[in-house]
């Protein structure tokens, strides 16, 4: 009885070290493959892309209008090369000036869970990434786009992160600066599908151009303390504020409106596109003055939503009238 007792017991601690090796291997795998997901989750959050899907709406409209008036089928493989290009220059975009501004989007509240802002991932992964994207992004639209694509997304970069991005700190200026490369994607869209820059073209940017102004003055007024907290100086100092977000929301919006009628004007659009700008940016320019003469986040936040409604509607209307 006691040598078979024996024999199991020996049996049962012959097999315990195996059986602990593989708990072992099978934990560090899990560990490494949770790992693995983090970084991926977290370079993904990198690449802003929330924002990536306005830069891709943008760059299909004027993909779409700027081939409207061109002979033969609709290049859908050149759309595809013209997006993802731009959505790769657009991601590295978005990657550096996390990794440039880490510091001190870890004081914001908004953007204090950022990946490089917390650290939970290490800058030098940011910074290769977000080189490795740009540096794709523009080859790839060289290569497969056209050289003149490739040279507006390179200027939309640099402007961003050499120009606007520092600019933030030093002066609410750097609202009229960023909306410049806020704009290009549409002209990359453009000159992708027809090859130059036209005149619609422009106008098409003078739009988004103009567009930034009220959106990006919902956000700061809502997110004030955040970025004087962080001393971005988006906004003046108090005692100009109010003033600065009045004439950056109203005049734009003013301008906005009569520039998207222009080709109603001209005869290349229908009533159906005058009456339809004219409905959703009356709509814009009301929370934008509702905005203007009170000042609170309600309204602000009322503001943003409108901005955000407001442009898919206007690229559905020129995109139907340009049949």
């Amino acid at each position: 009885m006691l040598e078979k007792q024996a024999a199991v017991d020996f049996t049962h601690n012959d097999r315990e070290p195996g059986l602990a090796g593989s708990a072992q291997v099978s934990g560090k795998a899990l560990a490494f493959a949770t790992r693995i997901f983090s970084t991926v989750s977290d370079c993904w959050t990198l690449t802003k892309p929330e924002v990536n899907f306005l830069i891709a709406l943008t760059t299909f409209t004027g993909f779409y209008l700027g081939h409207a008036r061109q002979p033969g089928r609709f290049p859908f493989s050149l759309l595809a090369c013209t997006l993802f290009g731009t959505l790769l220059v657009a991601s590295g975009t978005g990657t550096l000036n996390q990794y440039i501004e880490r510091r001190f989007d870890a004081q914001m509240r908004r953007t204090a869970r950022r990946p490089l802002a917390t650290g939970h991932l290490r800058a030098s992964i940011g910074l290769a990434l977000g080189i490795a994207l740009a540096a794709l992004g523009s080859i790839f639209l060289a290569a497969k786009v056209s050289v003149l694509a490739s040279a507006l997304g390179l200027f939309t970069l640099s402007s961003y992160l050499l120009i606007y991005t520092p600019l933030k700190r030093k002066s609410p200026v750097c609202t009229l600066i960023g909306a410049i490369p806020g704009a290009m994607p549409a002209l990359i869209g453009w000159a992708a599908a027809s090859g130059h820059l036209s005149t619609e073209a422009w106008l098409l940017f003078g739009i988004l151009f103009l567009w930034q102004f009220p959106h990006f003055m919902a956000i700061a007024w809502m997110y004030r303390d955040d970025y004087l907290r962080a001393g971005y100086r988006v906004l003046p100092m108090a005692g100009r504020q109010c003033a600065f977000v009045n004439w950056m929301t109203v005049l734009p919006l003013l301008v906005l409106i009569p520039l998207t009628l222009f080709p109603a004007f001209f005869g290349s659009a229908d009533v159906i596109y005058a009456l339809g700008t004219l409905f959703v940016g009356s709509i814009f320019l009301y929370h934008g003055s509702v905005l203007a003469l009170q000042k609170s986040n309600q309204h602000a936040r009322r503001l943003l939503l409108a901005s955000i409604i407001y442009l898919p509607v206007v690229f559905a209307l020129l995109i139907a009238n340009s049949k």
